[in-house]
């Protein structure tokens, strides 16, 4: 015999607290609900609720059966929405959060481009260096640069990111090419939200304080910098590739470069993924890998 009415009456009285919300939810009377439970607490030989004039409670037995049951319904909830999503297009609001330089630079752009496919869809990009608490702060997702280290999260590999150390040709006329990571300390060191550089020195990950006249939390400011011969500036690797390929930077200390970093998407643990989400992120990577 087929239960599965009876466990959804069963399951929505719980949830919904009283016989009358559970059948306004299900669109039944009251007493179908009723009846429905005791043919359900007849099967199992067992009372699952007490019964009150203003509200149930749940037995032991009762409550047993309600985290069981639960995750099944939620589970089909969960099944039912997938479907949902894979034949309809993005829509609603989707809230992302990016770094400052990182956001705009690359992250916008690509929120336009889908924005143009995809009609529908409302976007809020929040651009700051703070740490968003994704959950707490109701973020679809985030971008983030750097090791990941937020188990919490659920996270996707967007680029690879190598640090370059870059100068300008004049600045390594005055004040000659580093060629070793202890040479950092006789080099004026563009500084951005961390005073500590990263390299890699024979396999072994090192973490070099470094000092000089400017300090900016902003890539492009470093950048800035170091093309007018104000110092070294470490950065990743896509800032920089052009400028070194016209000569406007060189890039020293190759061989220490450290290389174990990325531009990840993260977003929070959920069974189902929605639809708005799901194809933005497909939608980078194929973007990312094209390029």
């Amino acid at each position: 015999m087929n239960h599965w009415d009876r466990i959804e009456a069963f399951t929505e009285v719980v949830r919904l607290g009283t016989f009358s919300a559970a059948a306004r939810h299900l669109n039944v009377s009251a007493s179908h609900i009723s009846r429905l439970i005791v043919k359900l607490e007849q099967h199992l030989d067992t009372q699952l609720l007490y019964r009150t004039t203003r509200k149930v409670r749940l037995t032991d037995a009762g409550s047993i059966y309600y985290e069981q049951c639960r995750h099944l319904f939620e589970g089909f909830r969960e099944a039912e929405a997938a479907i949902n999503d894979l034949q309809s297009s993005p829509r609603g609001v989707l809230k992302i959060t990016a770094g400052y330089n990182f956001g705009e630079r690359y992250i916008a752009p690509l929120i336009n481009d889908f924005m143009q496919q995809h009609q529908q869809l409302e976007v809020k990009l929040h651009l700051t260096n703070r740490r968003v608490d994704l959950v707490e702060e109701g973020y679809d997702l985030a971008i983030r640069v750097g090791p990941m280290e937020d188990s919490s999260l659920i996270a996707r590999k967007l680029w690879s990111r190598e640090e370059r150390i870059v100068a300008s040709p004049d600045y390594l006329s005055d004040y000659g090419e580093p060629q070793h990571l202890q040479d950092l300390t006789k080099h004026q060191c563009l500084i951005g939200s961390r005073d500590r550089w990263l390299f890699y020195d024979a396999g072994v990950r090192r973490e070099i304080r470094v000092k000089g006249r400017l300090h900016a939390n902003s890539g492009n400011a470093l950048l800035d910098a170091a093309l007018k011969g104000i110092g070294l500036a470490q950065l990743p690797a896509y800032y920089v590739r052009d400028y070194i390929e016209s000569g406007e930077l060189r890039s020293v200390l190759d061989p220490y470069a450290f290389k174990d970093s990325a531009v990840w998407v993260v977003y929070p643990q959920h069974r189902h993924l929605s639809s708005k989400v799901r194809m933005f992120i497909d939608f980078m990577v194929a973007k990312i890998e094209h390029n």
